[in-house]
């Protein structure tokens, strides 16, 4: 009976890791000389956006009437999503400097 048993171990094995859900993902986008890059992201609920910012001023990911993401210069600072949509941000203290990210499910 016991070799029964391990015949279907590898079949359970195979039907757990195609009903698994993906990993989420860490997104890193840089902001350099007052330029956010890429200025579009591809991502997924439960994905998690990094900004790395490299000048040495402060910046904001903002979203109006949503969330705000402080990053300080020559640090980063992260942002995991919650929600499916398509995203528009900028930076407070820059509005010139515009990103967008499209959220799947």
């Amino acid at each position: 009976m016991k070799a029964g048993v391990l015949i279907h171990l590898p079949w359970l094995a195979a039907l757990a890791l195609m009903t698994a859900p993906a990993a989420a993902a860490t997104i890193e986008v840089t902001i350099d000389k007052l330029v956010i890059s890429p200025a579009t992201v591809e991502a997924k609920v439960g994905d998690t956006v990094e900004w790395v910012n490299k000048d040495v001023v402060a910046h904001t990911a903002t979203v109006k009437g949503g969330w705000e993401v402080m990053i300080p210069p020559k640090k980063s600072a992260s942002l995991t999503l919650k929600a499916a949509g398509a995203i528009d941000y900028f930076c407070r203290f820059h509005p010139n400097m515009r990103g967008h990210m499209n959220v799947a499910p």
